[in-house]
């Protein structure tokens, strides 16, 4: 089997379980945005998953997500991994969306990086839903402060919230406690209708949740290869 083949037949599982949690969900498919998380898997794939119709794909790693993009276009690029500040302006001049935005000094460094390379950053709020600092996020009280700063950066544009479910944890309540953040936030700002949850192992309940975006590696990808070097 080909590696097309391999990830073919990994997208037609992979979009019949996004189908079932959909219908089971009340809520049609094209609610739902797939983001292939291709981090650590060469650019070769990431054509491949173009070809075969996915076009947007997530990286977490600035060096390595840079290196694809200048290789690879249609499609669209998501970073969905912690920023670092000192590698805000470079995601700034590839990413079309930041999924991880959790911090003021973040949104601005971005921003003077979306500004430099003449671009609009889609910006998601990632929201932590356990207080565990190491696995990023802000706290939910501080998203609406945050989403202010945003709007007041030059070169960004809200879009919505993000998180990861704690480890642990039932996913369920997780995510649904991130509804009502997105819910929250929607009603100050219409616009900011996206809510990144969900990946190989709790996809189902983050579009039972209203989830719109999937990030998922694993399940359409395989086991994960070293990290590119």
């Amino acid at each position: 089997m080909t590696r097309r083949d391999e990830l073919a037949a990994n997208l037609v599982q992979l979009e019949d379980r996004i189908a079932g949690a959909c219908a089971a969900a009340g809520r049609p498919r094209a609610e739902v945005t797939l983001i292939a998380v291709t981090k650590t898997w060469p650019v070769s794939d990431c054509a491949l998953l173009r070809d075969l119709g996915v076009h947007d794909l997530g990286e977490n790693r600035d060096q390595e997500a840079a290196e694809k993009a200048a290789h690879l276009t249609g499609v669209r690029w998501h970073f969905v991994g912690a920023v670092q500040t000192n590698k805000a302006r470079s995601v700034a001049a590839y990413a079309d969306v930041v999924h991880s935005v959790d911090r003021p000094s973040l949104v601005s460094v971005l921003g003077d990086g979306a500004v430099r390379a003449e671009r609009i950053v889609d910006v998601l709020l990632q929201v932590s839903l356990d207080g565990d600092p190491d696995r990023g996020g802000a706290d939910p009280e501080a998203v609406p402060g945050l989403a202010e700063h945003v709007l007041a950066t030059a070169g960004l544009r809200l879009r919505g919230v993000m998180a990861v479910a704690p480890l642990d944890a039932d996913p369920a309540a997780a995510f649904a406690r991130l509804a009502s953040v997105a819910a929250e936030l929607r009603s100050d700002h219409p616009e900011a209708t996206a809510i990144s949850a969900g990946m190989t192992g709790d996809l189902e309940q983050a579009v039972a949740a209203g989830a719109t975006h999937l990030r998922v590696g694993t399940a359409l990808m395989g086991a994960r290869p070293a990290p590119l070097r």
